[in-house]
């Protein structure tokens, strides 16, 4: 047996010449993350409580701007139509790539196939898909007397067909990953003790899929608050309603569409008000991810 000797604090050295090039390396990722998310991120959550027209000339103001956006029925109306929207597209779009992964893993015939026809909509750009659909649908409601910008249940339900085709995919992909993570011999001591299908699927196969139902619920609900592309092609947040105080409602206005028309209005005082509104989305989407987050992890399976 031949001993091999290694000297003394070699590794020590390695180490320390790692650490010491480390930020060489290190340095233009946390220069750019600094410059391009932490520096106007934090100028962000300032000029909110600021009145502007332009950086250089914001006055503080206090908390006017967080009140004035509370106060706006247009952004109390984009959150709950947001927020339902948020529920059902979260559902169906779990539900129908749950279903369509676990049919695609059963062995089919062109399972690849169908796996990448199913994903393509993905790498298709919201504004584009947007554009798209609004013509499908234009062309199927002209028949019966209106379109999609003139009747808000249209707009909803068109905005979730939209969401669900293009997000239902790239879920799939996620799903096909986790049922094939599911260990074999799971499934077969469950088929010796006499399980059927159903069985296996709610006791078996979902209890060791919930990391993949974790990222997928997560991914779907902080996308469909986020939604912004989609929602300006295919509706652009019409009809509009007017209030009996004189305000005017966008019906199918998303949160992050009204941030985005509150900050280009014409009123000197609005920047503000959107930097504010900006934030409670921030605080919004982020609580509700984090809680989301911390509920469906609590059910995964430790394998």
């Amino acid at each position: 047996m031949i001993a091999v000797s290694r000297k003394p604090g070699r590794g020590n050295s390695t180490r320390r010449q790692t650490r010491k090039w480390s930020w060489l390396f290190m340095g233009p990722v946390v220069a750019a993350f600094a410059i391009g998310f932490v520096w106007p991120f934090v100028q962000g959550i300032y000029l909110s409580f600021c009145k502007f027209r332009l950086i250089r000339d914001a006055k503080f103001i206090g908390f006017g701007n967080y009140l004035t956006a509370l106060r706006d029925q247009t952004f109390r109306a984009a959150f709950w139509y947001t927020a339902g929207f948020a529920v059902v597209s979260l559902v169906l779009i779990n539900v129908l790539a749950f279903a369509v992964a676990y049919a695609l893993t059963q062995g089919i015939r062109g399972s690849n196939l169908y796996r990448t026809v199913f994903f393509m909509p993905n790498l298709i750009g919201g504004i584009v898909l947007g554009y798209i659909w609004s013509m499908i649908f234009d062309g199927i409601l002209h028949k019966y007397g209106t379109s999609i910008v003139e009747n808000s249940t249209w707009g909803f339900w068109g905005l979730v067909i939209l969401v669900c085709w293009q997000q239902i995919g790239y879920m799939m992909i996620i799903y096909i990953a986790g049922l094939q993570a599911v260990p074999e011999d799971m499934l077969e001591a469950a088929k010796i003790d006499g399980a059927n299908r159903w069985q296996t699927l709610f006791r078996v196969t979902i209890p060791n899929v919930m990391p993949s139902i974790t990222i997928c619920t997560f991914l779907a609900l902080t996308n469909g608050f986020k939604l912004f592309d989609q929602n300006l092609a295919l509706t652009g947040g019409m009809p509009i309603i007017v209030q009996p105080d004189g305000a005017s409602v966008k019906t199918t206005e998303m949160l992050a569409l009204n941030i985005y028309s509150t900050f280009y209005n014409s009123k000197s005082t609005y920047p503000g008000v959107a930097q504010a509104k900006a934030v409670l989305f921030f605080l919004l989407v982020a609580g509700l991810g984090l809680a989301q987050l911390s509920y469906t992890r609590k059910r995964e399976v430790q394998q």
